[in-house]
């Protein structure tokens, strides 16, 4: 008997510090996201791209807490909350835990309760994984969205949307997961696919900056400030995924005994090692290859590919995943270059394509290598079927509420920042101070569709005329000596 309970002990101990330190290392997602926006940024906007992604986590973290957590064991079943399959609540779990059936036991306060060592270091994986939705939308934003207006989408989306999508596809009481047998165990479609396609919802409202198409309709190219700073906030993204691949197991000993992925069918740290690692290795072998040399989409296929195996990350062989991650990566950036030059959809960071498409392509990918697959306590069987339906209900479920949130945003006028001061930058106009004052801004130049670089004031002294154009019903064309004269920051 004593031993029983020191091997008990044993697990519980263990289960919770595994959770903990998945938590603490997945920090490292935003820091990078923080890094890898403010390398983006030109210079005017890095301190307000910063600030953007510290604030993430002071919204989203209490919206999910008193919302978030909520939603996801009470909507397992559809858009209305439910109970437990009998109508009855687990006994002693309260209205917080309404429809879960684990019989978790704790109160709708979400206090600290000391005979709980897992459920408090599991829900903080979970918040995670919610700031991670938001600050896949913040680089795609950038330097035009006014801060209030970020913060309540995102707040809407890593507090409850993307919530919804994981109780119905992300738990084993899920309605995909127990009537289609769905399977995403690294979130590819739940996290990733949801928080894209949101974001094309909120970018089709928000438009592109000032400048960056001409008047043919051509794509410019605004340079980040420091593409180095990119790469690094990129690598730090990479380190955090091992985490977030690590905090997707399930290891509550007392239920299911060994490892296990969320939706408890078997996995183990050893699978999802090789998979991550040999994603990332196809991914970036990819990007290099498509983009012909291209150093953002070099990296950023790296993130594409590992997107795009994630689903199927703990059952994939390792050479499946290093041929879907080379070839979802030349996916991303086609796809990216097309919503850019095509669709004239300003995405600073690829979010969309990166994140929304791939993410989502790669739920399907995994009904095609993967039908047959057991999923879930049940044993429903992943089918190709199934996972079309499962992207059915959350790729409208993401765009919806993206693009009805800041329909209502853009129609208050709370959406955008004036043009002053997207022409001046948001560091002057929010905090009052140029976090670059030794470098100026006459040095940065925007790049035209034919690859000639000409000097930002220019560009954007010329944008805005035309802006003014369409209101006034004439046409203003400026030579450089022109926007010169009166010189206005930018």
């Amino acid at each position: 008997m004593f031993a029983q309970e020191t091997v008990d002990l044993t697990a519980t101990v263990f289960t919770e510090a595994y959770y903990f330190f998945t938590v603490a290392l997945m920090w490292l997602l935003h820091v990078g996201f923080m890094t890898y926006e403010a390398g983006v940024s030109r210079r005017k906007n890095v301190m307000a791209t910063a600030i953007k992604n510290i604030l993430t986590i002071a919204v989203v973290t209490p919206t999910f807490y008193y919302l978030g957590w909520w939603a996801y064991f009470c909507m397992q079943e559809g858009l209305l909350p439910t109970t437990t399959a009998d109508g009855n609540q687990p006994e002693g779990s309260g209205f917080y835990f309404c429809g879960d059936g684990y019989g978790l036991g704790w109160d709708a306060s979400m206090g600290p309760n000391l005979g709980d060592n897992i459920t408090a270091v599991f829900w903080a994986a979970f918040v995670l994984f919610a700031w991670t939705t938001g600050s896949i939308m913040s680089g795609a934003i950038i330097e035009r969205v006014r801060t209030s207006a970020y913060l309540w989408l995102t707040a809407l989306m890593g507090g409850l949307i993307w919530v919804i999508a994981a109780a119905w596809g992300w738990s084993y009481g899920g309605w995909l997961t127990l009537h289609f047998g769905y399977h995403d165990f690294a979130a590819s479609g739940l996290v990733h696919g949801v928080a894209g396609i949101f974001t094309l919802g909120v970018l089709f409202n928000l438009g592109p900056r000032i400048g960056r198409y001409d008047r043919d309709g051509n794509a410019r190219s605004f340079k980040p400030h420091n593409l180095h700073m990119t790469l690094q906030g990129l690598m730090l993204i990479f380190t955090g995924f091992y985490a977030f691949y690590a905090a997707c197991l399930a290891i509550t000993a007392n239920q299911v005994p060994g490892w296990a992925n969320i939706y408890f069918s078997p996995a183990t740290l050893g699978a999802i090692t090789l998979t991550i690692t040999m994603g990332f290795a196809g991914g970036f072998a990819g990007g290099y290859f498509f983009s012909q040399r291209d150093p953002f989409w070099t990296i950023s296929g790296g993130l594409a590919g590992v997107v795009a195996v994630s689903a199927g990350a703990d059952i994939y062989s390792p050479s499946l995943v290093f041929i879907l991650a080379f070839l979802m990566a030349g996916f991303a950036y086609y796809v990216g270059s097309f919503l850019e030059n095509k669709m004239r959809l300003d995405d600073a960071v690829g979010a969309v394509a990166v994140h929304g498409f791939a993410g989502f392509t790669g739920v399907i990918l995994l009904g095609i290598f993967a039908s047959g697959y057991p999923t879930g306590a049940y044993n429903v069987e992943t089918t190709l079927l199934g996972q079309l339906v499962g992207v059915a209900a959350m790729f409208p479920l993401a765009f919806l509420s993206g693009y009805g949130a800041s329909w209502i945003l853009k129609k208050l006028n709370l959406l955008r920042v004036l043009p002053a001061v997207e022409l001046e930058g948001l560091d002057i106009a929010e905090y009052g101070e140029d976090f670059f004052p030794e470098m100026g801004v006459r040095g940065e130049v925007i790049v035209e569709a034919d690859g000639t670089n000409v000097p930002a004031e220019v560009v954007l002294r010329q944008a805005m005329a035309d802006a003014m154009a369409v209101s006034n019903g004439h046409e203003i064309d400026l030579t450089k000596e022109e926007a010169d004269d009166g010189h206005i920051s930018v």
